[in-house]
């Protein structure tokens, strides 16, 4: 469903998903057309127990300056995360095409996926109603989970502002590694 489409007034809109709950799977294309689920996410990687976090942001749109300065922060502490066994995975409801544009453009090394249906948003919790410039739409708003290696969310970060968001990810993952 694309955002602001006519069905969008007749949403009803649940609450995201909270701390301590199972973080619903998922099974949607990334940036390269390859099907991604949460679980094989979760899932060690080969010779590295015991499993990995899962640091899953959604955000609005490819290519607009909030949603470029979070993921280039993102990109540019990917290491950081990587040594910490977390992965990280952005999402919105752009389409393969756009995500690899953006992908690449950016030189982005963790996953983009799209869910152009806002399925995934919508079981999250955020797919709500938004408001700019006084005009009332429907898209994603912009949250991060952080997911741990059995699939429970372990933080949430509401209405996110992207300026250094992944520095409070990272310390949140060393506090709850710690």
């Amino acid at each position: 469903m694309p955002s602001g489409s006519a069905s969008d007034e007749d949403l009803s809109f649940k609450p995201p998903i909270e701390p301590r709950q199972p973080a619903p799977d998922f099974h949607l294309p990334d940036q390269t057309g390859r099907m991604v689920h949460l679980r094989d996410l979760l899932a060690p990687p080969h010779g590295r127990p015991p499993g990995r976090w899962v640091v899953l942001y959604f955000y609005p749109r490819d290519n607009t300056p909030g949603c470029t300065t979070e993921a280039c922060g993102f990109r540019d502490r990917h290491a950081d995360f990587d040594r910490l066994g977390a992965v990280v995975v952005g999402l919105s409801t752009d389409t393969e095409a756009s995500h690899a544009k953006f992908a690449h453009k950016l030189a982005l090394p963790f996953t983009l996926l799209a869910d152009v249906d806002a399925q995934v948003a919508m079981a999250y919790g955020v797919w709500q109603q938004k408001t700019l410039y006084g005009k009332a739409f429907v898209g994603i708003v912009r949250t991060t989970f952080l997911i741990d290696p059995q699939g429970l969310v372990a933080h949430r970060w509401d209405r996110v502002k992207p300026q250094d968001h992944e520095a409070e990810v990272l310390a949140k993952l060393h506090e709850l590694r710690a």
